[in-house]
Parts: C-alpha cells; structure tokens; sequence
C-alpha cells in the first residue's frame, strides 16, 4: 500500500467521502473515535457501513475504532468489517498485546492495522514490540494531543511550534519502533491547517529524518504532503548513480561521486529512494 499521505475525515460526515477520497490522499481514515460525539457514533457508523458497501473506491479507505477497552470497538467493527475497510487505525494502542485483542475480535475478518503507538503512557514502553506482530501492522504512527491530557502536561508544543522535549523523545521511539518492525513510519498531523509553508518544512523534515508517509486533516494539506514523500528528479539521478556505481563492480567497498565519498549505507539509501519513487508512480 501507498502511505505517503493519509487523510482524516469525521464519519458522522457522510458528505466528505466522496472529496476526501477525490483530494489526492494515498488513503482516506474515516474517523469514529475522537471527531464523533458520542450521540452521532450509531449514525457515523451507518455512513461508513455504507460507504464501504458502495464498493467505489479511489484510494484505499481506513476506518479509525474506538479503543479496544472503550466498550465501543466491537460495535464498530460490526459496522466496519463487512465491508473489508483496507486498514483499521488502532487508537490507545500499547503494544503488540493490544494489536493481539484488535485481531481476536476481528477474527476471520481481520484487515492490517495501523496502530497510534503514543496515546498513553504505558504505550511509550511498548514501541518495541511492534515486530511481534509485523504481519497484522501496515505501519506505525504517533500523536501528541492525548498524551501531554494523560500525564498532566501544559502543551506538547514550545511557542514557536516545535514539539518539548518529551514529545520529541516519543516521535523519536515511534520512528524507531516502525523500521524495527519494517513496516511504514507515518508521522502525524499539522494542525495549522491554513499554515502550508510551515507544513511543507514539518513534512520535509519528517521525511529527512525517515518517516515514510504523514496524517492530513485537510484536503488542502494532500498535495503538500504527497510532494514532500515523493523524491525529486535530482534525487532518483544521484541514486540511479550510486546504485550504478556498485553494480558495475559489487566487490567495492567505497566509491567517489562528485568528489565525495560513498559507501554501502549510501547504496542502502539510493536504493529506498528509488523504491519510494516507484511506489509514488503507482
């Protein structure tokens, strides 16, 4: 699956589908969990069982539950599941032990799942131990608003909209924890959502430090997104000639290119560039 960008839409807003899923996005998340008011959750969940029934689908569709322990989430996979969603986004998720209960409920239905690693504190020590379960996961992704409520924390934020130190500690073990488990990094949201300058420099940076994909919460942010996970021209050019430069003589350890030193972990990165540009051509 292609996770470059990843777009939120409310599901008790039936409305939105259909543009969420036109904007762009490499998949579409309609949202039961936070953006549904507990009164809206039984007709939020009609719309989606019937979105998913309808069949047409330009991007891949995830459905955000309930936790696992909320009372609500098996009510939610009954509306889900029917209609084979593409992905379940696990929220409150501690671990591979909650990514063990997701799959026993869904059963014979199971799809992969798409845990939010960082919600509780008691998550923070799990993120290793998404590689036990690999196999049931299409990637791993953080937040930083439940977290700083859970532990009595002002903001997650400096002034200048960097993330404290803690919060970066946990991005951090998020980005770790994916490649652990060799599934997709996918950073999170950029809640400025009029601030497009400042999320084309959070998605570069996330990028940079090797995240794979990035959440939206609106249509406007998709291309912005989808720009920055998707290499450059002069990009994919220098990795074909790293790449080039190895296979012409496999033995060699190091290599020059353009005056500068190469060596293995630099094909290593060549090589995920180009993969990364194959997959965005899809």
């Amino acid at each position: 699956m292609k996770l470059r960008s990843l777009l939120f839409v409310p599901a008790d807003r039936p409305e939105r589908f259909g543009k969420a899923a036109a904007s762009g996005a490499d998949a579409v998340i309609l949202d039961l969990e936070d953006s549904v008011a507990l009164a809206a959750k039984d007709g939020a969940r009609a719309a989606v069982a019937a979105y998913l029934a309808d069949g047409q689908r330009p991007c891949p569709v995830f459905v955000r539950i309930n936790p696992v322990d909320s009372g609500m989430a098996a009510t939610d996979l009954a509306a889900a599941l029917p209609g084979r969603p593409d992905g379940i986004m696990l929220p409150k998720a501690e671990g591979a032990e909650t990514v063990g209960t997701l799959l026993a409920m869904m059963g014979a239905q199971a799809v992969p799942i798409l845990p939010i690693a960082t919600e509780t504190p008691a998550a923070v020590f799990e993120l290793g131990s998404y590689g036990d379960v690999r196999a049931a996961l299409c990637g791993l992704t953080w937040g930083a608003e439940d977290l700083p409520a859970a532990i009595g924390a002002a903001t997650a934020r400096e002034d200048d909209g960097r993330y404290t130190a803690p919060y970066e500690l946990v991005r951090s073990l998020t980005l770790f924890g994916a490649h652990k488990a060799g599934v997709a990094a996918i950073e999170t949201v950029y809640p400025a959502l009029a601030d497009l300058d400042g999320l084309a420099r959070y998605a570069a940076r996330a990028r940079r430090d090797g995240f794979t994909g990035m959440m939206a919460l609106h249509p406007a942010q998709v291309p912005v997104i989808n720009q920055a996970f998707t290499p450059t021209p002069a990009e994919i050019d220098h990795a074909r000639r790293v790449v080039a430069l190895f296979a012409a003589d496999p033995a060699l350890g190091v290599v020059q290119l353009d005056g500068r030193m190469i060596d293995r972990p630099h094909l290593k990165q060549a090589e995920a560039i180009l993969a990364l540009a194959a997959r965005s051509q899809r």
